[in-house]
This record gives structure tokens, sequence and C-alpha cells, in this order.
């Protein structure tokens, strides 16, 4: 089943969409805790259901290194294979690519790289990301990009974009060729640091039929100037009937900014890799758990937060697991960031239904600046 979708309300450039895929719906804008190896760390998939989950997202470079198609193909994909029931996006391993610099090759075929598992030379092609994609039946499939290394010169970028843009072609020839696609498959707009670079990515993009777009090459090392700088001139010309993916930006902040911006989905290891380094997240900043401070401290996390781990446990206790590292620490803290992010963004969206987000907005971003980053 292609993916639909339909923008139900709006507040500004901002929206509530509904995104209709094979195993279920998503209420946009929505979060999508990251299952990079076929499980989001230290969850269950029923603890995910319980906590607001509405999509995943499963990352096809790890899984075609292990345990490749095979295995994750005979449970009937990635669904069956992690017991999960709702709708799952999968990336195309071009981002993972693009952190091995030291170890890859890239040409016009595709991505030549060794492996970090073994060390094996393993290739990556638009045909390989989207036969992995296509064995893993996801719900949204994503085009195998070339993500703009930053900082980059707007010549270098081009070349990135106009080899993304080829490969956007390739990967789309490829996922639909049969005729019996499982999902849908997003293009990714590039282009780095440069609106008309831009531009241009999208125009070349809407030459072809995607059931939505993806904005990549951001959370690269660049300002949130320069980020935001990137969205204003983009999001107005993107298609206003597609959703708007905005991959790899997590931080509170940076989400509630895109969404005043008109971005629809969001993925992010944030909320999952701080908990296990003892950082919990709440409207007034982060908590670093292991700090002296809270070794006899009763109180929970965060006194306003309704999660199980603030209604069951305290920062001292938290603290105490974390120090003897036992596995329970990281999943309490997981679930506490976890459902912070989910409640982030049905807060956001009920605010976009009632009209009052320029308010809501204003006085979350006015929280977070007053508290302190690391307490």
């Amino acid at each position: 089943m292609i993916p639909t979708f339909r923008v139900e309300a709006r507040a500004g450039a901002a929206r509530v969409g509904l995104l209709r895929t094979a195993h279920g719906e998503v209420t946009t804008p929505a979060f999508m805790p990251v299952g990079t190896y076929g499980t989001v760390k230290a969850m269950t998939a029923e603890e995910l259901e319980q906590l607001g989950t509405q999509i995943v997202l499963g990352n096809t470079f790890h899984l075609l290194l292990r345990p490749g198609a095979q295995v994750i193909a005979a449970h009937g994909g990635l669904h069956g294979f992690m017991h999960w029931r709702g709708p799952i996006l999968t990336d195309s391993g071009g981002f993972q690519v693009f952190s091995l610099k030291s170890l890859r090759r890239i040409s016009e075929e595709g991505v030549s790289f060794r492996s970090p598992v073994d060390g094996s030379e393993v290739r990556l092609t638009p045909e390989d990301s989207m036969a992995m994609q296509l064995a893993l039946r996801s719900d949204i499939a994503m085009a195998l990009d070339d993500c703009t290394e930053h900082p980059a010169s707007e010549a270098q970028a081009r070349v990135s974009m106009e080899r993304s843009m080829r490969w956007a072609r390739r990967s789309h020839t490829r996922y639909y060729q049969d005729g019996a696609s499982p999902g849908g498959l997003f293009g990714i707009v590039q282009g780095g640091m440069y609106p008309q670079l831009r531009l241009a990515c999208l125009e070349a993009l809407s030459r072809l039929d995607w059931p939505g777009l993806a904005i990549g090459g951001l959370a690269v090392g660049e300002s949130e100037e320069e980020r935001l700088q990137i969205l204003e001139s983009l999001m107005p010309h993107m298609p206003a009937e597609r959703p708007r993916y905005l991959m790899g930006v997590g931080r509170p902040e940076d989400i509630v900014a895109a969404v005043l911006r008109g971005v629809d989905l969001f993925d992010c290891v944030m909320p999952t890799r701080h908990a296990r380094n003892g950082h919990l997240f709440t409207a007034r900043g982060v908590i670093n758990i292991r700090n002296a401070s809270h070794q006899a401290d009763l109180g929970p996390v965060d006194p306003d937060c309704a999660c199980y781990t603030c209604r069951n446990y305290s920062r001292a206790y938290l603290r105490h697991l974390d120090r003897c590292h036992e596995i329970l620490g990281a999943r309490l803290n997981t679930i506490h960031n976890l459902h912070f992010y989910l409640q982030l963004l049905a807060s956001l969206r009920a605010a976009i239904r009632a009209d009052t987000l320029g308010q809501w907005a204003a006085r979350f971003l006015a929280a977070r600046r007053a508290g302190d980053p690391v307490a």
C-alpha cells in the first residue's frame, strides 16, 4: 500500500496530518523512535505501544550487515522479525555510509566500504538499498542519497546533490519495478547549506511521484541559524499535500522550530542515547542523573511527568542504578525520555488543533532557555 496523507488542521505553516500506511495510521507531527538493529534499545514492542509510539525507524545499513535480508525475509519482513505491529520507516543507509568517511569510496555506481562489523568489502548501490528495503517490507522506504558533507563549497554540494538525484531516479525505478512494493518510497532533498541548490533538488525530485519527501543533510554540524535558513527557504516550496520528514534532527527546541515551519515527521537517536548516558529530558532542561546532587534526592526526575519511571522511582534510585551499571537504569531512563518526546509531539498536535501554537511554543522555548542545560 502506497502511503497517503491528508492535512486535518493548520496553525500558520504548522499542520496536523493523517498519514495512512499498510500497518496503520500516524497522526503528524510525529516522532519516530530509532530501532537501529530492529529494536528501539531497551524497549519491547508492547512498551513502545504503551508509550504512544505510532511509527518506528529501522536501519537498512545495519540490518543488511546483521542479520541480512534472508533472515528477516524469512520472518515475513521487519514487522515480524521485531514483533512490531505498527508502521515502520526504513532509512536507505546513506547517512551511515556518510559517517564511514575513512572506510568508504563513492562512485557513480554506488558506495563501497569496509564493514565496521568484520572488515569485509561491502557494496551499496541504489538498487541494493531498494532490494534490502523491499525485503524488510517497510511501510516507508527512503531513496539512497549522497549525504553532503559539512562544510562543503557550493561546487561540492552541487556535485553531491546531482549524484543524489541520479540515485533517486534509480531508487524509484528499482523500488516500483515489480509493481508489488509493500509501501511507498520517499525522496530526499539535498543541497547542503545552499538554498538555491535545495530548490534545484526539489525541482528535480518533482519529476517523479513520491508519496512523501524528506529533508536530508541537516544535523551534520551546521549552526541553528543555517538550519533554519534552509528550512525557511525550502518549506514554502515543498508539496503541501505530501508529508515532510526532517531527518535526524532531534533536540526538543529544534523539533518545535521545525514544526512551526511545517515539518511533519522526525527521528533521532537522542532520547535513547541520552538515556543510556544518564541525561534525562524535562521541559525545563536536561538532568544529568550522574551528578552527586541526586544521590539522596527522593523526588522523581520530573514532578510534572506521568511516565512509568517518574510515577514509581526516585532520582536517587536512578542514580544508584546508573552507578552500578544496572540494565534497569537504562530501561527506566529510556522510558522517561521517549515519553517526553512523544508527549512533546502530542502537545504540538493539540496546540495546532486549538490554534494556540504560537503561545504554546513561546512558553515552551522560554522554559527551556530558563532551565539549566544540564542539572
